[in-house]
């Protein structure tokens, strides 16, 4: 079970999860900053240990930041951009807070207008009949579904996109590994470091409005962008922007 869990923490599946209350655990930060190693409450109330970020995956791109923001969404909604792989929490003043997140294939499926209607810390999660279908020797020993804990492939917090009362699919969730956060995954929604979630999570209320841009959308506000050779995002050059022109 242990193999299966980190397998399914590198490679998460588009999937459902079982209807639980919302939940507040307690949160104490044990390092220093926001990437410090914090001790949280799990799902029945036992200590869990999260980590401190490793400074390697903390790039500009990838750090929590106040940023300037030229969308047109109103204060109090998340953008998520899943081309730039960015998330925003907009705010007064034309400002915004921007995360990094890591896009799995899923997280390029929906785009437009949705609502959060779920907040789950610590989620159970369930792979779909397809996935155990298709690949039984991964999720066949999952199929009952996988409490939440620190072998849980959602991380820590879990936001759930919903269109009126139709669950989108959509997730915005945390990650049990935090190299990919920055990078394109196989799998998956959009995930944030767990204390990114973690902190987003308790900002913002139920109800809260998100829009998931286009790749159109993307590039007009964020201008293109070309990965790198170790998976992350960057500008392009204006001089190779006007010569490919």
């Amino acid at each position: 079970m242990r193999l299966v869990s980190l397998m399914l923490a590198v490679g998460l599946g588009l999937a459902a999860c079982a209807q639980t209350p919302p939940q507040t655990p307690a949160v104490s930060s044990v390092g220093s900053g926001p990437y410090g190693a914090r001790t949280d409450s799990g799902p029945n109330g036992e200590p869990i240990e999260i980590q401190a970020v490793r400074k390697a995956y903390l790039t500009d791109r990838n750090t929590r930041q106040t940023v300037a923001y030229n969308g047109t969404e109103a204060p109090g909604t998340i953008v998520v951009d899943p081309y730039a792989r960015f998330l925003y929490l907009v705010k007064e003043g034309g400002q915004a807070e921007r995360f990094g997140v890591a896009v799995g294939k899923a997280g390029k499926t929906f785009q437009g207008n949705a609502t959060i209607r779920r907040k789950q810390a610590w989620p159970s999660w369930t792979p779909t009949a397809n996935m155990v279908r298709t690949q039984p020797e991964l999720y066949g020993p999952l199929k009952n579904g996988l409490g939440g804990g620190i072998n849980n492939p959602l991380g820590s917090r879990a936001l759930y996109l919903y269109q009126g009362s139709r669950d989108t699919m959509y997730r915005i969730h945390g990650t049990m590994d935090p190299s990919s956060i920055g990078k394109a995954t196989s799998a998956g929604c959009i995930r944030l470091f767990n204390q990114d979630i973690m902190d987003l999570f308790d900002q913002i209320p139920m109800g809260t409005p998100v829009r998931v841009r286009t790749q159109s959308e993307s590039i007009a506000l964020e201008g293109p962008l070309v990965e790198t050779p170790d998976g992350y995002m960057t500008s392009v050059a204006p001089d190779a922007v006007a010569s490919a022109q």
